[in-house]
């Protein structure tokens, strides 16, 4: 991707997310020299990999398959094995008209997917076979905002705006809108880097062409920019 087409989508997505009167905070605003001068007392934002992610998933082609992503706060994985401290995480997300994130799960992460608003959020489900491939077969269990569903493997599990779906690592999920949504995620911590398996063979982090400065650095960006 380009950066200008990255700085492009970062704009049109602070404009989509204030357009429902969500506030991301401070730092979702600061230059990249604002970052850098902030990072001394924000030490958390790069140890945790906050910030904006954009990702065309590797496939050169976003309208069709990518995703906006915003993570607000995020703990850490030692955490979670001592089972205290920060063992959570919180993102907003954009999906927009039939733009399709790919079929994926977690080895560790659950979370609850919200629709926040805008359209119609679906998502294809599917349930995990003991060794983590996808089940074809399976009944697929998952809670909708207390309510237990079953659904036959593969179906569409269509969200409102308003409603929630809770995931754990053994279900399968590739999602779009039906139009522009505003999606909501809580969950158990998120990495990123090694908790994400895809059915398919894609990149999750989108190799940038610099052809004009950035606006805000993306996660992506924090190892050959802040970091040495």
């Amino acid at each position: 991707m380009r950066r200008s087409e990255v700085n492009k989508i970062v704009r049109d997505a602070e404009a989509f997310i204030a357009s429902f009167s969500v506030k991301l905070p401070p730092f979702a605003r600061w230059s990249p020299a604002e970052l850098k001068a902030n990072l001394a007392s924000a030490p958390t934002i790069l140890a945790h990999r906050l910030g904006w992610d954009i990702t065309d998933f590797g496939q050169g082609k976003f309208a069709d398959y990518g995703l906006v992503l915003f993570t607000a706060r995020n703990g850490a994985a030692e955490n979670l094995s001592k089972g205290k401290g920060m063992v959570y995480a919180e993102k907003v997300m954009i999906s927009r008209d039939k733009q399709y994130s790919p079929m994926h799960r977690h080895n560790i992460k659950s979370e609850d997917i919200i629709n926040r608003g805008g359209g119609k959020l679906v998502l294809e489900l599917f349930s995990a076979k003991p060794d983590g491939s996808i089940d074809p077969e399976a009944e697929v269990r998952v809670y909708t905002d207390a309510r237990e569903r079953r659904l036959p493997a593969g179906a569409k599990l269509t969200l409102e705006p308003g409603e929630s779906v809770t995931l754990h690592p053994n279900h399968w999920h590739g999602f779009w809108g039906d139009k522009d949504v505003l999606i909501g995620e809580v969950s158990s911590v998120n990495d990123d880097l090694t908790d994400n398996i895809f059915r398919d063979p894609i990149g999750r982090f989108s190799k940038i062409e610099e052809d004009e400065p950035p606006v805000h650095l993306l996660v992506s960006d924090y190892d050959t920019w802040l970091k040495g």
